[in-house]
């Protein structure tokens, strides 16, 4: 796979250059401030550029404040404001502004991936019982419903704070659980009195759900292991038996996105801010708008991990139920919908940014503070699914990684959910895949359809593209034994 050629052009509006092994840059151009640095392989430039993806990372460099580059990861589809797929930094101490499109509606979306003592032969007798056991245990579709009954808005406020540390507390999961989250299972800051009560009263009674969409539990196994020093740090081996779990913060997280959303729209005039499209709204991180999109965002964060922690343990039950054992250890939980205040250097000085991850996952390198102790020699796991039916990653993050330590988050999509459902019926799909070996228990036929694989990217070259790029590089590869779909 190599770069091609040294310049594309699209629509005539824009023009990449290559920058770098799958890496192509956007000159700035009419408002903005920085360059649009696109991680791609040339096979998917023709995609890209006949997609208004590409104007979205244009607009998004326009953004006040916004440093080094308006990034887009090789998974890039278009987004509300920002690309999916999309990364941007600004900084406080220059105007730096927050937008809530930089992060997106499904806030703290994310993976989690537990690992199992399991060898795939020693779950094929019986993965029907699993999948029916895993069916009934995990909640899932809209609406209410979750594994865990919360009784008052004051267990909510707790949760919100203290986010999957909360769940554990109350027993749902280990401290061992902790140390190996994000933030350790809470992202600080937290504010829930940002979250109005149309918020509260969505998430209430969804914590521990699967919801819709692409959302989905996965029954998987180790298909090749690419590097065995990190997979041994990980304890992956060939054949083993992983449960991923793929979902956030529920009806909660998309209320506060709206809300907050349409605050920074009223807001912007006041701080002199102009947007090319007013799916950017936004203000500055330090103001009473912008700490308070913060606040609540980092509230519904903390919704999402615990949301995530709660189907871990329904995941444990089922296991149990239907195996004898429900010994699945957490291999790492990190989200993909996220803004963190992180200290980055930027032209030779260390400066305090506003990063946002929009279907972007952070790739922290080896070493790294932010890690457990016996983590840190390998670096981040940095978990990577791909459509139903084809494979997902285990990378870890490297030293020197670009787009603030970011990679991509997925496979991302090349057709809407209503042009795949067009092509095939989900029972059709279901027979597929079933034939392909992977049992399927869906929440809706037509959700099934809406995610069929060729619906997406090749995972393997994204993937590739992003180990070429220096973003992250492979561990392992998992393939499908068993979905649960929402």
């Amino acid at each position: 796979m190599d770069t091609g050629p040294a310049t594309r052009t699209g629509d005539g509006r824009f023009e990449l250059i290559a920058d770098g092994p799958f890496c192509w840059r956007l000159e700035p151009s009419g408002d903005m401030r920085v360059p649009g640095v696109v991680f791609a392989s040339e096979r998917m430039l023709p995609d890209l550029l006949s997609d208004r993806a590409l104007e979205q990372v244009a607009n998004v460099a326009t953004l006040p404040g916004i440093v080094q580059a308006s990034y887009a990861m090789p998974d890039i589809h278009l987004g509300y404001g920002f690309p999916i797929g999309g990364v941007a930094a600004t900084d406080l101490e220059r105007g730096g502004v927050v937008s809530p499109g930089g992060v997106g509606f499904d806030i703290s979306c994310g993976v989690r991936l537990l690992v199992a003592d399991l060898d795939r032969d020693d779950v094929a007798p019986k993965v029907d019982r699993l999948m029916d056991a895993l069916n009934a245990a995990v909640p899932k579709g809209t609406g209410k419903g979750g594994v865990w009954d919360l009784k008052s808005q004051d267990e909510l406020t707790h949760l919100m704070l203290e986010g999957a540390r909360f769940a554990v507390q109350r027993g749902f999961g280990t401290d061992r659980d902790l140390d190996r989250c994000e933030d350790g299972g809470a992202l600080p800051d937290a504010d829930p009195d940002q979250v109005s009560a149309g918020a509260r009263a969505r998430g209430l009674g969804q914590v521990g759900s699967l919801g819709s969409g692409n959302h989905f539990l996965e029954v998987q196994a180790v298909d090749s292991i690419f590097d065995e020093t990190v997979a041994g740090v990980f304890g992956l081996w060939p054949g083993q038996v992983c449960v991923m779990i793929h979902c956030g913060s529920r009806g909660l997280g998309h209320q506060v996105c709206t809300d907050h959303v349409k605050s920074m729209d009223q807001a912007m005039h006041r701080y002199g801010i102009r947007v090319a499209d007013r799916q950017l709204a936004c203000a500055p991180v330090d103001s009473p708008e912008g700490r308070a999109y913060l606040g609540g965002m980092a509230a519904a964060t903390n919704f999402g991990r615990a949301n995530r922690q709660l189907l871990s343990e329904a995941a444990r039950d089922a296991f149990a139920m239907a195996l004898g054992t429900r010994d699945l250890r957490l291999l790492y939980d990190v989200s993909h919908n996220l803004a963190k205040l992180e200290r980055h250097v930027v032209d030779g000085e260390e400066r305090l940014l506003c990063v946002q991850r929009k279907g972007a996952t952070l790739a922290l390198p080896p070493g790294h503070p932010g890690l457990s102790k016996d983590l840190r020699p390998a670096g981040q796991p940095v978990l990577i699914p791909g459509s139903m039916g084809t494979a997902s990653y285990v990378c870890a993050g490297v030293e020197g990684g670009g787009a603030f330590h970011s990679t991509c988050h997925g496979a991302g999509r090349t057709m809407s959910r209503h042009a795949a459902i067009k092509r095939i019926q989900g029972a059709a799909l279901r027979k597929q895949l079933e034939d392909a070996g992977i049992a399927v228990r869906a929440g809706s036929m037509q959700g099934l359809a809406e995610e069929a694989p060729f619906a997406y990217k090749d995972i393997d070259e994204v993937v590739a593209v992003c180990e070429g790029a220096g973003l992250a590089k492979r561990a392992a590869r998992l393939r499908p034994v068993g979905v649960v779909k929402g």
